[in-house]
């Protein structure tokens, strides 16, 4: 019998120290199954106390998990190095669209000053056959008789 169970004067006979540790009680005349109570509680920053497999173990998760970071940071670096790139593109783009842009919009006022100089001229020789056929030069005005 272990020295807290002859201190503890109210352990029944089959009660054992192991079972109220666990959380439950064996029935009286049978052996508890000592190797969960024996086996070592995992505490945080005790990997000096356990077994070399188990360090071993912890130092390759804590390995793989740095990994997992580096790979991550990697991934993020070279998306963003990917949206530099790509606003990049679309900055020329936009340049060379806009630069396109204008030059077309240059041209299109070009022909419509075009088309006003044609339109205006038929204006005024439509005018002019108006006044010749109305018999008065002078009822348009900017229009002489000819």
């Amino acid at each position: 019998m272990s020295q807290k169970e002859r201190q503890d004067p109210e352990l029944e006979a089959g009660d054992s120290p192991f079972a109220a540790r666990l959380g439950r009680e064996e029935p009286p005349g049978e052996e508890p199954d000592r190797t969960e109570a024996l086996s070592p509680a995992p505490h945080p920053g005790v990997e000096a106390a356990m077994d070399p497999q188990a360090s071993q173990y912890f130092a390759s998760l804590d390995s793989s998990i740095e990994n997992l970071q580096q790979r991550a940071q990697q991934l993020i670096d070279r998306v963003n190095h990917s949206r530099k790139q790509g606003h990049a593109v679309m900055s020329s783009f936009r340049e060379s669209l806009l630069m396109k842009v204008a030059g077309l919009a240059e041209q299109l006022e070009e022909q419509l000053f075009s088309l006003y100089g044609l339109h205006t001229e038929l204006i005024q020789q439509r005018l002019q056959e108006l006044a010749e056929v109305l018999g008065c030069g002078e009822c348009i005005p900017g229009m002489a008789a000819g």
